[in-house]
């Protein structure tokens, strides 16, 4: 998992709770890196589920909400330092559907050995949106908190729904997203 992930959880752990928060995740999990992270570096995804586990447990927040959470935060730290990937997108479902055939594709130029999880489009219209999200690292929650975060970008009313399903024993999350006025 890039590093960029772990410098921005750190950052809004920093933000939302204290520095003295992240020293104390840090001290409670015992990371490989010892939790010195840089942006580009390559980091195993264990540690990043390690410190949102122990942030969980210290804040008493849920580990889905954290994620989702943070998921917002880091759309919105993507959206300020990343703004080429927004030139000629007007809305939140067409930047969405171009996840996997733009950002991605840009992402694995840029860094070859990003393992990214997928987002195949079962179903694309003006107001509805239908992506299938597979990955081995099951970050659905991270990904929900990431397409909240689009969708309060663009500043639009979208309602998200979401179901688990299984493609030959693989498991992978259904989000549907609904325009409405």
């Amino acid at each position: 998992m890039k590093g960029i992930v772990f410098t921005e959880f750190l950052e809004m752990v920093e933000d939302r709770f204290s520095l003295d928060m992240v020293d104390d995740l840090i001290d409670d999990c015992d990371l490989p890196s010892g939790g010195v992270y840089t942006a580009v570096g390559t980091y195993s995804h264990e540690e990043i589920v390690a410190l949102v586990s122990a942030l969980s447990q210290r804040s008493s927040i849920p580990v889905p909400q954290l994620l989702k959470v943070f998921g917002e935060h880091l759309f919105g730290q993507f959206a300020k330092n990343y703004s080429v990937f927004f030139a000629n997108v007007t809305n939140a479902l067409d930047f969405l559907h171009g996840i996997e055939d733009v950002i991605h594709a840009e992402v694995k130029k840029l860094y070859p050995d990003a393992q990214l999880p997928r987002f195949y489009t079962e179903e694309y219209q003006a107001n509805k949106l239908v992506l299938i999200y597979q990955s081995n690292r099951h970050f659905e929650d991270l990904a929900e908190g990431l397409m909240i975060g689009c969708i309060k970008y663009f500043n639009e009313k979208i309602n998200i729904t979401r179901e688990a399903i299984y493609n030959k024993d693989i498991k992978q999350e259904r989000f549907t997203l609904v325009r409405y006025e």
